[in-house]
């Protein structure tokens, strides 16, 4: 059984608090409430920049991104310079002042490693003055690097990182991994970083501009992982943006999983893919996508959120349901069992009648919502949230909702960048 957040909430003064310890975070997290509308007070605030990736390491919040100025919550802190990524304690809020690591680029993901440690990847080329290329495993006592972690990416963006036990999933717009030529999506050893050469998934034929892979997810079986992109092919098979692959099989293999549901077009012209959020539900019976692209009525599946089946196979696939804002953008997505949780920048939900403005029917949810599992539907719950470019990082963990973006209202307060939504 899994633990349960053990917040408060004083009435009148409407203070949360967060309990003693925090276990790690997965992709994989099941909670069996909707979190609290109430943001915990205590998060540290990012002051410049987007909090784009964040993990749970321990008792440690470890947040990275694009930005150059932290401070602690509470009034006559002082402002804090932390180079891309910071770690803070999740009961306390307190910032670390070991974890000092100096990354010189922008950090797109975190995932949690092994004994004490953080992957990180994105267009970093350095972490402290060692040449690391765009992945590093930090230690999250010092951010100091592992020295025997080398995943040998030298350029590029690594955009998603996942690990399920010996086994580090890696994609992004890179062109070679250890001197030799390997596109967009590659399997390491999670300790050494050596490749692994039971997988050749190859993506390829990208739609618009580069290959890449925007986001990939791994069941938490480990047996099946989806990723997303600009790709329309997979090991010189159509799979228009979005495939699924057989991860327990040796080697790894594309399953015969597909849909020409994101095939459309979705403003080519702004976009080279309009794909974007991913995660499993916290059993991996299911997985759902968040997209960009415009208001193109229900016929496309730009700015929506959609459910889709893991167990199903064979072409043709449509989905369980759909979500449509009604042309605005959703990022990011959290399933947790009792929500579906995404973020971005849309004012509405249940708009599928909407084109920028509200449609029949349509609720207002700015910036951020959860939907029903079941049917897709926008719950009650409406925290609301400054808009800006939008939700980059939803993180679920056994004490609630971490939510890391680019502006500073969060739930009808100031959270600079990142808050938590604890569970009741």
């Amino acid at each position: 059984m899994r633990p349960r957040s053990m917040a408060t909430t004083a009435l009148g003064a409407l203070v949360v608090t967060i309990p003693l310890a925090a276990p790690p975070a997965s992709a994989d997290m099941a909670h069996s409430a909707v979190v609290s509308t109430n943001p915990a007070n205590n998060t540290p605030h990012v002051l410049d920049g987007t909090v784009r990736a964040i993990a749970v390491v321990g008792t440690r919040v470890v947040v990275g991104g694009n930005f150059t100025k932290v401070k602690e919550a509470g009034s006559g802190k002082p402002t804090i310079a932390r180079a891309n990524v910071f770690a803070f304690d999740a009961a306390t809020g307190k910032i670390d002042t070991k974890f000092v690591p100096k990354v010189d680029g922008t950090v797109y993901t975190l995932e949690t490693g092994a004994s004490g440690t953080v992957y990180a990847g994105g267009t970093f080329k350095n972490v402290n003055g060692t040449k690391t290329g765009t992945v590093a495993l930090l230690l999250a006592t010092t951010g100091a690097p592992v020295k025997t972690f080398q995943a040998k990416i030298p350029w590029g963006r690594v955009s998603a990182v996942v690990r399920r036990g010996a086994k580090l999933y890696i994609g992004g717009a890179f062109t070679q991994v250890a001197g030799k030529n390997q596109p967009a999506l590659v399997r390491l050893n999670s300790t050494t970083g050596a490749v692994d050469p039971t997988f050749k998934i190859t993506p390829s034929s990208p739609r618009a501009g580069t290959l890449k892979v925007q986001e990939l997810i791994v069941n938490p079986q480990g047996t099946r992982m989806v990723v997303n992109g600009t790709f329309t092919q997979v090991n010189g098979v159509r799979r228009y943006q979005i495939a699924m692959i057989d991860t327990a099989a040796s080697p790894a293999a594309l399953t015969s999983w597909s849909t020409e549901r994101y095939a459309t077009a979705c403003n080519p012209r702004a976009f080279d893919t309009y794909m974007r959020g991913m995660d499993f539900s916290p059993d991996g019976s299911y997985f759902v996508v968040t997209t960009t692209g415009g208001p193109y009525g229900r016929a496309q599946l730009c700015d929506t959120a959609a459910r889709w089946e893991t167990g199903r196979t064979g072409s043709g696939q449509d989905p369980t349901w759909v979500n449509w804002t009604g042309g605005d953008t959703l990022l990011s997505t959290a399933v947790t069992g009792a929500a579906v949780y995404v973020g971005g920048h849309q004012r509405w939900h249940d708009n599928p009648y909407g084109s920028d403005f509200a449609g029949p029917g349509a609720v207002a949810r700015p910036g951020i919502a959860a939907l029903s599992p079941t049917n897709g539907k926008a719950m009650s719950w409406n925290p609301t949230r400054s808009r800006g470019h939008g939700v980059e990082a939803l993180v679920a963990t056994p004490k609630g909702l971490y939510v890391g973006s680019d502006t500073d209202q969060l739930g009808k307060e100031y959270h600079g960048r990142i808050g938590m939504f604890p569970l009741p």
